[in-house]
């Protein structure tokens, strides 16, 4: 089993966040601020793209994620966590109730499934959006781009690959 971490920052309401959910849940552990982690971590201050590539710090050090709000993002001070190895996330659309239909607004249980999927975790991705009503949703509508990302060797093909789809999707709309 991998170890799943989140790193609360305090900007969500508790009651309705799916990171706290997830903790509640017994399916992440919390660490405060000053804790170290050595594993992966989903931030949107990353400067690669998480890819098949990180599985095996994956497998032995974790997985985790910054629980913000995206509406403070541009605010919040990322240095505390300049140590970790921080990874983006592709382009994903969110299913959650708030941001549902909207591309990189996807929640704290949706950015570490995607994580765990990229990485080769399926069985843990699935078990983590389990809680949730739009779990499957959120696999369903993502599915296509979850399982390019996950044949991808590195970060650089991940990006291409979500380029590809994306300007072959833009073609095909206009």
């Amino acid at each position: 089993m991998v170890r799943k971490i989140i790193y609360d920052i305090g900007q969500c309401n508790k009651k309705i966040c799916s990171g706290q959910k997830l903790i509640r849940a017994n399916k992440v552990q919390m660490l405060n601020n000053k804790q170290r982690f050595g594993g992966i971590l989903l931030s949107p201050k990353g400067t690669q793209t998480i890819s098949p590539l990180d599985k095996c710090v994956i497998d032995k050090q974790g997985i985790g994620l910054i629980d913000c709000s995206w509406k403070k993002v541009d605010s919040t001070d990322f240095r505390l966590f300049c140590g970790c190895k921080n990874r983006l996330l592709p382009f994903l659309v969110a299913a959650n109730p708030v941001n549902y239909g909207k591309p990189c607004q996807l929640n704290c249980a949706e950015a570490l499934a995607a994580g765990l999927y990229i990485c080769g975790f399926a069985d843990e991705a699935h078990d983590v959006v389990r809680e949730f009503n739009y779990g499957n949703e959120f696999f369903k509508i993502n599915y296509e781009l979850l399982s390019l990302y996950k044949d991808c060797h590195d970060s650089a093909e991940v990006i291409d690959k979500q380029n590809r789809y994306l300007n072959d999707n833009m073609r095909q709309n206009l």
